[in-house]
């Protein structure tokens, strides 16, 4: 029984010499590999702000009255000039007639007496006496004229109307406050920095607000001002920037995540696709040569490695410092050199030394 085993066991041996494939016992790994290029990445401060109207305006009444139209609502877009409320003019428009009426009396009997005058029928003084009384009775209808047009109130600029607080039917103080027109094209961006991040604020720094994801821009401005002063509470400092906001998606009040850019370097980048995560360390794998394994070997035995071929690749796993992601590449801070490929596809079942085998482009 014993002799009929010994066949077996010689050839699983054999079956072990040959590795099925390569020394390592497994077969190489298609895998995408590619070189590593210099990129430039922008250094920046990563925070909030809060947007907030340049142009704003309280709207109030220059006169009072009851309101007889509202013809306007809130969040509605207004021009310059334009008729916003009306008020009550009943007795308004009847002083007006009869000032009217009074101006053109006076006026015609000035000019019956101007002629009265030239013919010395009336003297110079009867002239100007009546003269005195057509100038008053036309300025007493302009100041009216001005009362009447102040019941029509008015946008005194182009904006938005925001939180309209009265309706037909209610009384209109003079000079109190009914709502408020802001321009969202001309915004500003209150910018809290960590007191950390200070010194490295200057004015005309590039701002970008990005997206709810905190990854695309959506508008972009400059700094303009930097608060001398950290607030004690939060531990920021101030700063602002004027924002473009041309085809109106931002508001007043509006409160986004916001990328301060303090600066650009140049560093080899690698693709999201090509970094694993393991135990909190960061990790890539290159293309290698046994040579370079040797170097490196881990746990493998050197004798298993020397028994590869010397034109025959593997899989080296370095430990990289990366920047922070921009758009789908890393800034290698440390860990890679120049002349590394990087493996891009298939690393999830490399380790260490694995066999691999490129796949052409």
């Amino acid at each position: 029984m014993a002799k009929a085993l010994w066949p077996g066991l010689a050839a699983l041996g054999l079956l072990a010499l040959c590795g099925c494939g390569s020394s390592t016992g497994r077969p190489p790994q298609k895998v995408t590999a590619a070189p590593l290029e210099r990129e430039v990445f922008v250094q920046s401060i990563d925070t909030v702000s809060t947007l907030e109207a340049t142009d704003e305006i309280e709207l109030a009444a220059q006169a009072g009255g009851r309101i007889q139209r509202v013809l306007v609502q809130s969040g509605q877009s207004v021009e310059a000039g334009q008729l916003l409320l009306v008020l009550d003019q009943t007795q308004l428009k009847a002083d007006v007639a009869a000032l009217q009426a009074q101006s053109k009396s006076d006026q015609l009997a000035f000019e019956r007496l101007a002629g009265l005058a030239q013919e010395g029928a009336a003297t110079a003084l009867q002239r100007d006496e009546f003269e005195a009384k057509a100038i008053g009775s036309r300025q007493a209808l302009t100041a009216k004229l001005a009362d009447l047009s102040y019941k029509d109130v008015r946008a005194p600029i182009a904006g938005v109307i925001s939180d309209l607080s009265v309706k037909a039917g209610d009384v209109l103080q003079a000079g109190s406050p009914f709502s408020r027109i802001i321009r969202n094209e001309a915004l500003q961006a209150r910018i809290d920095v960590p007191a950390g991040q200070a010194n490295r604020l200057a004015s005309g720094q590039l701002v970008q607000l990005l997206d709810g994801q905190g990854q695309r821009p959506v508008a972009k401005g400059r700094v303009t001002m930097i608060d001398p002063n950290i607030n004690a509470k939060s531990q920021t400092l101030l700063a602002k920037a004027k924002i473009e906001n041309s085809q109106g998606m931002l508001r007043d009040g509006q409160r986004l995540r916001t990328r301060l850019i303090i600066g650009a370097e140049r560093h080899l980048a690698i693709p999201f696709e090509a970094v694993t995560r393991q135990f909190g360390q960061t990790f890539v794998f290159v293309v290698g040569t046994p040579a370079q394994w040797k170097k490196d070997p881990g746990k493998t035995p050197l004798a298993t490695i020397e028994r590869l071929p010397a034109g025959s690749n593997v899989a080296l796993q370095r430990s990289v410092t990366l920047g922070p992601l921009q758009g789908d590449r890393y800034p290698v801070l440390k860990g890679l050199s120049a002349t590394d490929r990087v493996i891009l596809s298939n690393g999830s079942g490399l380790r260490h030394g694995s066999p691999v085998r490129l796949k052409q482009p």
